[in-house]
């Protein structure tokens, strides 16, 4: 079952609490000590918010093109929406944030519709990263790749037989941490953008 169908069959069946705006819903669940996922939908995108204790712990995005999890998620609530708060029992809000966590969430407490990613106007937006992990001209297969913004890991992968791994993110810079099946780690540092969705790094 996709995530999406697995949330939304949670929420059928989790009373609704109330609809809010961004700060408001934050406002309200930590006043109440909510456990709940709030939801929205719009043209084309899908944006659920999980909320532990009050505490707004994880974020799902969805679109056409694929889904974001965690902080990557959060850069892609403009503050405009209005969400849907339900009320659902812990174990599955706990499920659920173990694989989109939150760590930044002053970025969503601070949403508002004004506030763009720190990257600048030309370099907004989200795009599918491929890296080519290379030794010589030889592609690196079993390599293991993470990605990490602000130190934080947003997305990790193996590379397969031709030495590559992809990546949904947004634009920006990331510091890239190459580990081989001997421990030996190598970190580069790459820029991600519209004009450059394959980065071929040396191992």
């Amino acid at each position: 079952m996709k995530i999406r169908e697995m949330i939304e069959t949670l929420l059928k069946n989790s009373p609704e609490l109330g609809t809010f705006p961004v700060p408001e819903l934050v406002s309200y669940a930590r006043s109440n000590n909510v456990n709940g996922i709030a939801e929205f939908h719009g043209d084309e995108k899908d944006l659920f918010l999980a909320f532990l204790g009050g505490e707004p712990e994880g974020a799902i995005y969805i679109d056409p093109k694929g889904e974001l999890f965690g902080d990557n998620a959060v850069m892609l609530v403009s503050g405009s929406e209005k969400f849907t708060l339900h009320d659902v029992q812990k174990e599955f809000i706990d499920a659920v944030v173990m694989g989109c966590r939150i760590f930044k969430k002053s970025r969503l407490e601070t949403k508002t519709s004004l506030e763009m990613p720190e990257f600048g106007m030309k370099s907004t937006g989200i795009g599918n990263l491929t890296l080519i992990i290379r030794q010589g001209n030889l592609p690196q297969n079993g390599i293991r790749v993470s990605i990490r913004k602000d130190g934080q890991i947003v997305g990790s992968d193996v590379t397969t037989s031709n030495g590559s791994v992809g990546f949904r993110v947004m634009y920006g810079n990331y510091d890239c941490v190459l580990q081989d099946r001997n421990q030996m780690v190598t970190t580069r540092r790459i820029r991600f953008d519209a004009a450059n969705t394959e980065i071929i790094l040396e191992f």
